[in-house]
């Protein structure tokens, strides 16, 4: 569906954001799709996010737009910036000039490669899900900045609207993540059992032993050799090796 209107390009752009439980999910792409929606909604030059652990990046991603130099404008940031500044706060950067920052030596290595590639002024907000921080939005717009006019606290609004979105998306496909593991996990233990149980059986009637005899037998293989006893139930079953466990000794 095509969005002319911007209250319609950011809600397909907060759709998209929620849409992240799916095994194919990719974070890197994820961010970058997003930050893409940042820069046609706000009309910037290039935009960012920077996932932070611990008070360290541990994940950057530009928009497709000019994505070097938003990466590079990420990377300047190791030793401060907008972002960690956000993050460390937990609030929003209101728009900075980048002249009058690099003058007041704010964040020195970040506004000198801001400089260089002509970004004037810029501004991030916390990408947070409740308390929780996961990092920041980065922002960097080729006007100089107007935070306090109507339009300019606008920009932040829209700027933090998708900033909660990816952090409730992320959040959301980690949840989906951790719960598909545990179900496989889940789903292997049950399949393990019924192996052992399988193997148990063919044992037995091979043998014209108890159950109990025969798992005593496979377990007791299975630690001689230590190897797992779902691979010897495994090897049992499905090739159909009984002799690959000795008959015990009457």
């Amino acid at each position: 569906m095509h969005h002319t209107s911007r209250e319609g390009r950011l809600a397909a752009a907060l759709v998209e954001a929620a849409d992240t439980l799916t095994e194919t999910f990719d974070t890197g792409d994820y961010l970058r799709r997003l930050s893409d929606h940042c820069v046609e909604l706000l009309s910037a030059r290039a935009a960012g996010i920077m996932l932070i652990d611990g008070g360290r990046a541990v994940s950057l991603a530009g928009s497709g737009c000019r994505e070097e130099v938003a990466l590079e404008l990420l990377e300047a940031q190791r030793g401060g910036g907008p972002c960690l500044e956000s993050y460390g706060s937990g609030r929003p950067v209101p728009p900075v000039s980048i002249s009058v920052a690099h003058a007041a030596a704010r964040w020195p290595e970040f506004t000198e490669r801001a400089l260089h590639h002509g970004i004037v002024a810029t501004f991030a907000v916390p990408v947070r899900r409740g308390d929780v921080l996961l990092g920041a939005l980065n922002v960097f717009v080729p006007t100089p900045p107007n935070g306090a006019s109507e339009s300019g606290r606008s920009e932040l609004v829209v700027a933090q609207a998708l900033a909660d979105a990816v952090a409730l998306g992320l959040e959301n496909h980690r949840a989906y993540a951790q719960s598909r593991c545990l179900a496989g996990q889940l789903q292997e233990a049950l399949s393990s059992r019924v192996r052992i149980e399988q193997a148990k059986g063919m044992l037995a009637e091979r043998w014209q032993v108890g159950t109990d005899e025969a798992f005593i037998a496979l377990r007791g293989h299975a630690r001689r050799r230590r190897i797992p006893l779902d691979h010897v139930a495994r090897a049992v079953v499905e090739g159909g090796v009984i002799d690959v466990v000795p008959r015990p000794s009457p």
